[in-house]
């Protein structure tokens, strides 16, 4: 028989909030069918307009409340409604943290089949706000106007903002700065349907150690007119800056950064330090945008990996080298891998800025290094993995099994994938011991974790 769907499309209903998923959208059920609602809280009963149905859930809209939630906070963003970048500022912060630690519970349970391994409260922040050491701008033009912001939810339709409360002051300043002085010397911005204009980004980074900030212009192509003008308002406006750089991206392709980078003036890296270890950070180099949390997180991690002076450390994804010079400090030795060449180049000079001669670092697939270090002698007492998204390769996680460190220390910034990563482990040999999620995207639906497996 054909299961009939309970609600229909613009139907308005009056539902309770029972549960969220794993994006902060509340969830309600009509005859057992769900239906997802954005910016809704569990427990609040509300009046909502279905705007899409498939056989088994839909999604409305939340149009108004009649019992609001102890949680719901006035968002202090005044564009957070249109804006894509955050999706849970209306919850307070409390309990932010606990929908980020339910949700690390559920995929343990549901896709790594662990519901006994415990699952840590998240490390918070003490303030949830400011904390974004790097923003990316798209710039374009709309309704007359040179505008730079962040993309409307599920658009490519800008926003435009001159700030925004979770990124630093000084991004903010950049943004401002370079988009007053782009539309004051009629820089042209970039136009992704027809492919012409030129100014396409306004990246800025900041070093919170050294106060140090560089701004990176994305551009279409070499061409930048009113260069030295543009640079000289940067420099006036902004006392800290110490790096402009140009970046070229010709392609039609929403990747930010191309395979060109110049720099307009002063330096080419700027400087950041965590836990007293010191990185060079070049436009495009991968560095972790909260530097708070981060410390945090990466000392969680040398807690798990209770070196002692003695071991030899593999860290498979090892970046510009932050967790493995953190590492490094403690262990015999670290071997690092990375297969983007210009990390590793930033590696070896993070090591060499810190003077630590104990960390070897290679380009290439971890999956293929890894064992031809272990051809070559290297055992490893302690795997660290910190994977993108997607979470480990299958032939990475075989290498591991293959080694039989005593240790893996798995840091993740996909609890999914980790759970699913996680699975394959103990099915080889290894026992989860615990998982500690860490907060490094307060307001955002994202959450960092560490877990430790030691070998049975």
């Amino acid at each position: 028989m054909k299961q009939t769907v309970p609600v229909q499309k613009n139907e308005t209903l009056t539902v309770t909030i029972e549960d969220l998923t794993h994006d902060g959208s509340g969830v309600a059920k009509v005859k057992g069918y769900a239906l997802f609602i954005p910016q809704a809280l569990p427990g609040e009963k509300a009046e909502v307009k279905v705007v899409k149905t498939k056989k088994g859930y839909g999604f409305a809209r939340l149009m108004n409340l009649v019992d609001e939630s102890p949680n719901r906070v006035e968002p202090p963003c005044p564009i957070f409604h249109q804006c894509g970048g955050c999706q849970i500022q209306h919850m307070d912060y409390d309990a932010q943290l606990h929908m980020k630690q339910k949700q690390v519970r559920e995929v343990m349970t549901r896709i790594g089949k662990l519901p006994d391994v415990p699952v840590h409260p998240v490390v918070g922040m003490d303030e949830p706000w400011r904390y974004r050491n790097k923003s990316q701008v798209p710039v374009a033009f709309q309704q007359g106007e040179l505008v730079a912001g962040f993309y409307a939810k599920r658009s490519h339709h800008i926003v435009d903002m001159d700030e925004c409360i979770i990124q630093h002051k000084e991004n903010d300043l950049v943004v401002q700065t370079v988009k007053r002085l782009a539309k004051e010397l009629r820089i042209p911005a970039y136009n992704e349907e027809k492919h012409n204009g030129i100014l396409r980004h306004i990246v800025a980074r900041y070093g919170k150690t050294t106060d140090q900030v560089m701004v990176v212009l994305v551009t279409r192509g070499k061409k930048l007119p009113q260069k030295d003008e543009l640079i000289a308002g940067i420099r006036e406006a902004i006392p800290t800056v110490v790096s402009v750089v140009q970046n070229i991206n010709n392609e039609r392709t929403n990747v930010i950064f191309g395979k060109q980078t110049d720099v307009l003036w002063g330096e080419t890296y700027l400087y950041d330090e965590i836990n007293g270890i010191r990185f060079a950070i070049s436009a495009r180099s991968f560095y972790q945008v909260n530097p708070d949390q981060t410390n945090r997180l990466y000392q969680k991690a040398l807690d798990y990996a209770e070196l002692t002076g003695s071991e030899t450390v593999i860290d498979a994804y090892c970046g510009i080298g932050t967790i493995s010079l953190f590492l490094a400090q403690k262990a015999k030795h670290v071997y690092g891998v990375e297969i983007v060449p210009e990390a590793i180049t930033d590696a070896k000079r993070n090591a060499k800025l810190n003077h630590i001669d104990n960390a070897t670092f290679a380009v290439g697939e971890a999956e293929k290094v890894i064992p031809w270090w272990h051809a070559q002698g290297v055992t490893a007492d302690v795997i660290v993995v910190d994977p993108p998204r997607k979470g480990c390769d299958e032939a990475l996680l075989s290498t591991m099994l293959k080694m039989k460190p005593e240790r893996i220390v798995y840091v993740s910034c996909n609890p999914a994938t980790l759970a699913r990563d996680l699975r394959m482990l103990e099915d080889g040999g290894y026992r989860t011991k615990e998982v500690t999620p860490v907060d490094m995207f307060p307001q955002t639906n994202h959450v960092e974790c560490v877990a430790i497996l030691t070998l049975i």
